[in-house]
């Protein structure tokens, strides 16, 4: 299915107005959900009730949105108040500036979305992109929407342009606010953690390696569950307790002395001084194997079953 534009913009640059269509850059389709239901498997339904009075249910068309400015204080606003706070949208998305592309710290993204090019928007698109390519820098861009002003970053990437909203200042935590400890590590410390970042680094980061385990395993159980079978709860994995005293040393060593499981990371052999006591080396956490019910219930049930709701 082709992917639907959610907005028609203009993106300034300098002098030149580059039309532009939006769309929504992630899925928020892909956690598996469940409906409410009674025991006998009736749908329930969500009701609002007033709480002077709970006994009573308030239809939506009785509700109007109020703001509380003081505790327990409202001041209404009409749903015709509501749409003209909205009609401050604005279609423009002003660059303010041009900043060195790994400037802005991903702590700040919000929701990302593409940019394409609209009708004539081709040539001042693929410049702007190419341009901020060579130059190694992203835009800085001020855009209203949906009643708020977005600081917003734009970047290159594979194929064309992504609109990433900004968060603001007061909108994102500091490390400042959680008294971290400062701790000195030894030299030998420091070494060893470089050779264990070395020895199991990749040059890349591909997506597609990745899949949703938790996901399987739920629809595996969903599957069983249609097809009438026992579902088996997995043994919980343990963590590893807060309170644990460990040697730093001896745990780097014994990292570095494990063979790397990722595919295509640069290997390297640990150097024998590495080589840990066999005492010392924790032991390696290995999956809970799966009981003989669990196998059977990974076997899934049509696909068209799972979709009923």
């Amino acid at each position: 299915m082709a992917a639907r534009s959610i907005a028609t913009l203009t993106l300034s640059f300098g002098l030149v107005s580059i039309p532009v269509k939006l769309y929504s850059a992630t899925e928020s389709s892909s956690a598996v959900k469940f409906n409410m239901l009674t025991k006998d498997g009736s749908r329930v339904k969500q009701q609002y009730v007033s709480e002077k009075d709970p006994s009573v249910v308030v239809p939506r068309t009785e509700m109007v949105k109020g703001y509380e400015f003081e505790k327990d204080r409202y001041v209404l606003f009409a749903p015709e108040e509501l749409k003209a706070l909205e009609e401050s949208n604005s279609p423009n998305i002003e660059i303010m500036s041009f900043i060195p592309e790994k400037s802005v710290d991903p702590l700040f993204y919000d929701k990302a979305y593409l940019l394409a090019p609209d009708k004539r928007g081709g040539k001042p698109y693929a410049l702007l992109a190419e341009a901020m390519r060579q130059s190694g820098r992203c835009a800085l861009a001020k855009w209203k929407w949906k009643a708020k002003q977005y600081v917003v970053q734009i970047r290159p990437a594979e194929g064309g342009l992504v609109l990433q909203q900004l968060l603001y200042a007061a909108e994102v935590r500091s490390h400042k606010d959680l008294d971290i400890e400062q701790v000195d590590v030894s030299p030998a410390e420091m070494q060893l953690a470089l050779q264990l970042i070395d020895q199991i680094s990749t040059d890349s980061y591909d997506p597609t390696e990745y899949v949703d385990e938790e996901k399987k395993r739920v629809l595996a159980a969903i599957d069983a569950k249609i097809a009438g079978q026992q579902i088996v709860m997995a043994a919980p994995e343990e963590a590893a307790g807060g309170g644990q005293v460990i040697d730093l040393m001896e745990a780097l060593r014994a990292s570095l002395a494990k063979k790397p499981a990722a595919s295509g990371s640069r290997a390297k052999a640990a150097p024998a001084e590495a080589e840990p006591a066999a005492a010392a080396a924790p032991k390696e956490r290995k999956g809970a194997k799966r009981s003989a019910a669990t196998e059977v219930a990974a076997a899934p049930a049509p696909a068209k079953a799972r979709a009923r709701k």
